[in-house]
């Protein structure tokens, strides 16, 4: 007959590991405890279970049947001692000998249970003497006795700033080329990770071409393979990295900032402020982004830091008017430099640009070969997208140079490389972090080194 497996006897945990259950463990003293039942004793009171001849144990729990099981305190006393209630016992000096002879005949005596008083499912410990938390003072030495931490050079910036997409970049080459020849399917992988990274079809095309040039049907290292796209982006870029030159001879030098909304135009001009007041240069900031008070406010901070003055209007006031306002002010108190802010706007926004145009004709009247640079701030996260701002800003207002913001926070920084070919306009300054010293002038041999994870110079 088939026993159902539900009715079968489950081993518990004692079971499995003494090979019999916790009721089948008797100490010594339960044994006692069951003669004494036998002979008829009265059943114990739960809260006599712990006394000073029988302390609290941590031994196996018991169930509440064994409990009820258990002698009383006195019973246990008189059946060690083999007195009776009727013959009380006289303190005298050989109790302590005759505990000291009972000791090994009693249950372990647990740690924790020293204090008769203390409640007996609580166990107090003694907490390890703490050393004293060094001073202040003390730690204040301590870091002083630490080198400090190197900062990092232009390039070492740029490598960091870069760090994103020369990630996806090498990552992506050293997944194709590993141990396989330059074929018609590796190249077609190549294509299409150079796109992503969107550095532009013309570009592609030249990297492929010199590759297939070089090493076509034969094995290629993914550093060969960075070697060359690498060589290939300097070789664009090296043109149009061209200093921002203060002409003498235009005083003041007017240069107007464009860009859409959240490029990074405000931020450029208080850096570019820094670093002309750095080199001695006397500059006046023009606050034409009327539309936000955050920007005049922005604007203004950087004023002080700088030691620059600045012309605000009112929130909402007419950007040209402010324009003309900061050129006679800076013609007239003989300023070296005038950054223009304007509002950012959106180059799908026919009547914003229009408003821009409105400036560059203003600026015009009272200087005619004026702006003497107009700088277009690209964000570097919208990728494809500065091809488009690129192009309808240097429509409406005659764009002459690039600063490229943000390149540490994208995978996307070959589009650099995508305007270089399509608009050959020059490249002043790129942005890889926050801090002003990151603000740096463009160097194309350094940013194709960083932006390919090469360790050796490409030249």
């Amino acid at each position: 007959m088939m026993t159902d497996p539900a009715d079968r006897p489950r081993k518990g945990f004692f079971s499995k590991l003494f090979g019999k259950k916790p009721r089948d463990i008797e100490p010594e003293d339960l044994k006692i405890d069951k003669e004494t039942e036998k002979e008829g004793s009265p059943p114990p009171e739960p809260d006599q279970l712990a006394t000073d001849d029988q302390p609290f144990s941590q031994e196996p729990s018991l169930s509440q049947n064994d409990v009820d099981d258990l002698p009383s305190d006195k019973e246990e006393e008189d059946a060690d001692t083999g007195s009776t209630a009727e013959d009380p016992i006289d303190p005298s000096p050989n109790d302590d000998a005759l505990s000291q002879d009972g000791k090994d005949d009693a249950l372990p005596i647990s740690p924790a249970a020293t204090n008769i008083d203390q409640e007996p499912d609580t166990v107090p410990t003694e907490l390890p003497p703490q050393e004293p938390a060094p001073s202040a003072t003390a730690a204040l030495e301590e870091d002083a006795s630490l080198p400090p931490p190197k900062k990092k050079g232009l390039f070492g910036r740029l490598t960091a700033g870069l760090a994103r997409t020369s990630q996806k970049l090498s990552g992506g080459i050293g997944a194709i080329f590993t141990k396989r020849k330059l074929d018609d399917e590796t190249l077609e992988e190549l294509e299409d990770l150079l796109i992503m990274a969107d550095l532009g079809l013309p570009a592609t095309t030249r990297i492929l071409s010199a590759l297939s040039k070089e090493k076509y049907d034969q094995e290629i290292t993914d550093e060969e393979v960075r070697m060359v796209l690498g060589r290939e982006v300097a070789k664009t870029l090296e043109p149009l990295a061209q200093p921002l030159t203060i002409t003498p001879a235009h005083r003041p030098h007017i240069i107007l900032m464009t860009g859409v909304n959240g490029a990074g135009k405000t931020t450029t001009i208080g850096k570019l402020a820094k670093k002309f007041s750095d080199e001695g240069k006397s500059v006046l900031l023009a606050a034409g982004d009327t539309f936000r008070a955050a920007a005049i406010e922005q604007l203004q901070v950087w004023g002080e830091r700088t030691g620059a003055k600045v012309v605000t209007r009112p929130q909402g006031a007419d950007a040209a008017g402010l324009a003309y306002d900061a050129i006679v002010q800076a013609q007239e108190e003989k300023i070296d430099l005038i950054l223009i802010d304007t509002a950012g706007r959106l180059q799908n926004r026919s009547e914003l640009m229009d408003e821009l145009a409105k400036i560059v004709r203003v600026i015009e009247k009272l200087v005619p070969d004026a702006p003497h640079d107009t700088l277009l701030v690209l964000d570097a996260t919208v990728g494809q997208n500065a091809i488009s701002q690129a192009q309808t800003f240097t429509e409406i207002a005659g764009v002459t140079g690039l600063v490229m913001t943000k390149l540490d926070g994208t995978a996307r920084g070959g589009v650099l490389v995508a305007l270089a070919d399509q608009f050959h306009l020059p490249i002043h300054y790129i942005g890889v972090g926050e801090a002003v010293e990151d603000l740096q002038p463009f160097n194309a041999n350094e940013f194709a080194q960083a932006l390919t994870a090469l360790d050796i110079p490409l030249r």
